[in-house]
């Protein structure tokens, strides 16, 4: 009996001796989990009988239970390696046998696809060319090739435009010369676009040019000014023979005489040494009124006084000669004419009597004079400016830029502003903004309300051609064709150039002009420059165009009896009934862990602690061997004893 109980015992150690040695042996493992031998003691008794005092036959191993607990994570070198943090396995493919491990030492094989040391392929997710997670289980492999490039259907920009901006460009309406007698008398009534009243002016009774433009002038919106041009020249038709005032005219006359007189006030003009039209004009031109002056036409040869004011100019002359003279006494009146500008808060002008309407008629043909207008090329003419790169569907770079110029608030500027969009690529105006730019109005806490009306705040272009440096068309998809309609989003696959610009959140604060963002969806090709892993386990490829995109996802297993899994070697397990079926999904969600990148999970074994299992497993194995040597020498005395 002593015999089988010391044996039993022999058996026990050398058991615990080995697993001991093999947790000993494999402390430095990846992903290796320590055992610990589980021990029963046995009994001999018969079929429904026991004694009062049974002795033990021994001892028995019962199980060799392995500690699943987690081990330290220790960084790594490899991008590709892992480990996980939580419950949860690995899943791998060794040829069709399915296993599970917490070695997450992995790598590529020349194939692609990502495997363990010993080649077996590990499981995951895998993502379709767009990088969309599927949720089909299979091999996971990295796309080593070149990522395609993508055209850009989408721009969003967010800017702040500064509310403190001046209108830059003026656009005024220029009424052409009109004369003192075309207008005399006429009323009419000035409108407004800015909410300002009605305006009423009345040209009655007013006696000179000068005080027309005055009238004129007093009306918001409108600005006159005056000047009056008299030819010096006998005022019958035809003239009379000789009286026209030349340098015969003055030179041949006996008594030459000139009176030149302002609203009927004479001013004084010495003819003594005037013996020629040159003379009489620089005459003229020596009197104390800064604002007359005398020319003489050189194609006519007509001596001109400019009143540059507009007041009324009488003048006479005379040689002695009444027929040839023109009387002091009925001297000629000459009236100024009127030059008037309308700005560009002037709805219209509407007349509402008096004999004629000529200055609402000419104000109403008179086209629109447009100062500082807006150019591309000189920055005076707008407010601000930004640029991006958007790519073509070959994946060429092109260079969009966005203009934008404060208009005049519409109505009476309260509560709302507006300001002009122009969009320009490669130096070429699109979405037609050089015809006719896009209008962003802003309400009073300088949110953007709408772009043309449209409240989604984007602009649809349709018209982009992409070119090469030459300027010629580059072979990539064009406008789409006259006619198709353009819906966005853009939808995929796109089939033309036409993109989508978004300004939805856009604002007009009293700040300086800034970019708050600005992306777009377009790249060009680009070469595999490296792989990221994130904690749910996906795999990112990098790629030299700055783009990622993922190329599968890391599944984890995890058991209802993970003490029932049965080691296979190479540090992985396979299922077994004791353990039940896997429960597989997507790291960090549920039960299951999440992933270390470029880390690994060390042994859990307890290299102290298994030194000191050593220790007393080989003590228990000398004194079971003591028991047989003690039992042996009992042994030996019965039988000395015959």
């Amino acid at each position: 009996m002593a015999f089988n109980t010391g044996l039993s015992g022999l058996r026990a150690a050398a058991v615990d001796l080995d697993v001991t040695g093999n947790n000993i042996a494999n402390a430095s493992t990846v992903g290796f989990k320590g055992s610990k031998v589980q021990f029963g003691d046995l009994y001999a008794s018969g079929f429904l009988s026991g004694g009062s005092n049974p002795i033990g036959d021994g001892v028995n191993v019962q199980d060799i239970k392995q500690s699943f607990s987690q081990g330290n994570i220790s960084f790594t070198d490899s991008g590709l390696d892992m480990a996980i943090s939580g419950d949860g396995f690995f899943i791998l493919n060794a040829g069709g046998e399915t296993r599970y491990t917490r070695a997450g030492q992995f790598t590529i094989d020349k194939d692609g696809f990502v495997v363990n040391n010993q080649s077996m392929k590990v499981q995951g997710y895998t993502a379709d060319d767009d990088g969309n997670l599927s949720g089909i289980r299979g091999n996971l492999e990295i796309a080593t090739d070149n990522l395609a490039p993508r055209r850009t259907t989408s721009l969003r920009t967010d800017v702040n435009l500064d509310s403190r901006q001046p209108v830059l460009e003026s656009r005024v309406r220029d009424v052409v010369p009109l004369s003192y007698n075309d207008i005399l008398g006429e009323m009419f009534d000035v409108s407004y676009t800015d909410g300002t009243p009605s305006y009423s002016v009345d040209l009655g009774g007013l006696p000179t040019a000068r005080a027309m433009a005055d009238q004129i002038s007093s009306a918001p919106g409108l600005s006159a000014s005056a000047t009056t041009t008299a030819p010096i020249q006998h005022p019958t038709t035809p003239a009379p023979a000789g009286s026209v005032l030349n340098d015969t005219y003055i030179s041949t006359a006996g008594t030459f005489s000139f009176n030149l007189s302002v609203n009927n006030a004479p001013i004084p003009i010495d003819t003594s040494s005037v013996n020629s039209l040159a003379d009489l004009r620089d005459a003229i031109n020596r009197t104390n009124d800064s604002a007359i002056f005398a020319t003489i036409d050189s194609t006519t040869g007509v001596l001109n006084v400019v009143h540059n004011q507009g007041e009324n100019i009488q003048f006479s002359y005379g040689n002695g000669n009444p027929a040839q003279s023109i009387d002091p006494a009925s001297p000629v009146t000459v009236y100024g004419d009127v030059n008037a500008v309308g700005d560009r808060t002037i709805l219209g002008l509407t007349a509402t009597g008096g004999p004629t309407s000529n200055f609402v008629t000419s104000y109403g043909t008179s086209p629109i004079r447009i100062t500082n207008e807006f150019n591309p090329q000189d920055q005076r003419t707008y407010n601000h400016a930004t640029s991006t790169s958007i790519f073509d569907s070959l994946g060429n770079s092109h260079e969009l830029t966005q203009f934008f110029v404060k208009e005049p608030a519409p109505g009476n500027g309260v509560g709302v502003s507006e300001w002009s969009v122009y969009l320009q690529i490669d130096g070429e105006m699109v979405a037609g903004t050089d015809v006719t730019p896009y209008t962003a109005r802003f309400d009073q806490d300088g949110v953007l309300q709408s772009i043309d009306g449209d409240v989604s705040g984007e602009i649809l272009i349709t018209d982009w051609i992409p070119k090469d440096s030459q300027g010629l068309p580059n072979g990539a998809d064009g406008p789409p064709a006259p006619g198709t309609p353009v819906i966005t989003p853009i939808p995929e696959p796109p089939t033309s150039s036409a993109f989508v610009l978004s300004l939805a959140e856009t604002t007009q604060y009293g700040a300086s002009f800034g970019v708050d963002d600005q992306r777009q969806n377009g790249y060009t090709t680009g070469r595999l420059s490296g792989l990221d892993v994130s904690k749910q386990g996906v795999l990112f490829a990098r790629y030299t165009n700055g783009q990622s995109k993922a190329l599968g996802q890391v599944a984890l297993a995890s058991f209802n009896n993970t003490d029932g899994l049965s080691p296979v070697g190479d540090t992985s397990w396979v299922e077994t009934f004791e353990s039940g079926q896997p429960v597989i999904g997507q790291p960090d969600t549920g039960t299951l862990g999440g992933i270390k990148a470029s880390s690994v999970e060390e042994s859990n074994v307890d290299l102290s602690a298994e030194l000191v299992n050593l220790i007393i497993a080989q003590r228990n194995y000398q004194a079971n061997a003591k028991t047989i040597e003690t039992s042996d020498a009992v042994t030996q005395t019965i039988i000395n004893l015959r």
